[in-house]
């Protein structure tokens, strides 16, 4: 059972009260937001023609340090809003004619999202619910989505425990994360696309390659292929731009070679592997982070 008041929610399992003190995350009991929007910048297959409708939580229960949303998930920019309010939310983006509902970063708000959900489908709402997350998950958080989540779209970052350890303070991550990506896809079964391309249901991995890491993505690669082969879509990212506190970490403190980044699509192309996005290079720049300014967060006038 999900518990916020001795929270285990993610694999960090604080413990914490969080009607008394916020988590581990930096979050509390309340549902903290930083901007709603129709984004274009996800994959094809999720934006349809006006967009992703994206809703980004604040706070984070990974500490990576070249997290290009640090302002929110590190420092908590956002607004308070009731459960209440985060229903009337998702039933906005939907009238904006959203292709999907993208809920990002949510893993520490899963028992108000349910709530809202449950509430925001008694007045109709039906959009593809998308849940957009590090990937840093408990197999019980999972679970606990089933029959509210359409699609899991994951990000798996990291193969090694050292990588883990040094970029986002967890050791464990590819441990917590390879068993969560395996209870989505029990989940949703094999990926199920609509005729005009949008995907209806499934999973969707993605993993950005890091400088200096391409042997850990080819092994990252590997075992997808070896575990799921083409029962899930892959994205293969470009983007890694050395912010926030990347310049402390001297492999990872420059961006991407070109080289780099096309060794691992062609050992994934070499595997099998064809259902795969594939990032240009000139998705590596700081433009394409979102404004954080609180947008759609509070009832429009």
């Amino acid at each position: 059972m999900l518990d916020i008041t001795h929270c285990n929610l993610c694999p960090r399992r604080c413990g914490v009260n969080r009607t008394q003190r916020a988590g581990f995350c930096g979050a509390g009991d309340k549902v903290r937001i930083a901007l709603v929007s129709l984004h274009q910048w996800e994959e094809p297959c999720l934006v349809g023609e006006k967009g992703a409708g994206t809703v980004f939580f604040s706070y984070c229960s990974l500490r990576c340090v070249y997290c290009q949303n640090h302002e929110i998930s590190h420092g908590g920019k956002g607004q308070e809003v009731t459960v209440e309010r985060l229903a009337e939310i998702f039933l906005e983006q939907q009238a904006r004619g959203a292709a999907t509902l993208d809920l990002v970063t949510p893993t520490h708000y899963v028992p108000q999202i349910i709530e809202a959900l449950d509430r925001a489908k008694s007045k109709g709402f039906a959009l593809p619910v998308v849940y957009n997350s590090s990937g840093y998950e408990t197999v019980e958080t999972i679970e606990a989505l089933r029959g509210y989540v359409d699609i899991f779209l994951p990000d798996l970052k990291y193969r090694e425990e050292a990588s883990g350890s040094e970029y986002s303070a967890a050791a464990d991550y590819f441990a917590c994360a390879s068993e969560a990506i395996k209870k989505m896809v029990e989940i949703t079964g094999p990926v199920q696309f609509a005729d005009n391309g949008q995907m209806k249901k499934g999973v969707l991995v993605r993993h950005m390659v890091l400088p200096g890491h391409r042997h850990e993505s080819m092994a990252l690669v590997k075992w997808l292929w070896e575990n799921f082969g083409k029962n899930i879509q892959v994205s293969l990212m470009s983007q890694y731009t050395p912010m926030y506190k990347a310049s402390e970490h001297k492999k990872i403190n420059r961006r991407l070679t070109t080289f780099e980044y096309e060794s691992v699509v062609d050992y994934a192309l070499s595997l099998g592997l064809e259902n795969a996005y594939v990032q240009e290079r000139r998705s590596a720049s700081e433009e394409y982070v979102p404004d954080f300014n609180g947008t759609g967060v509070q009832q429009p006038r």
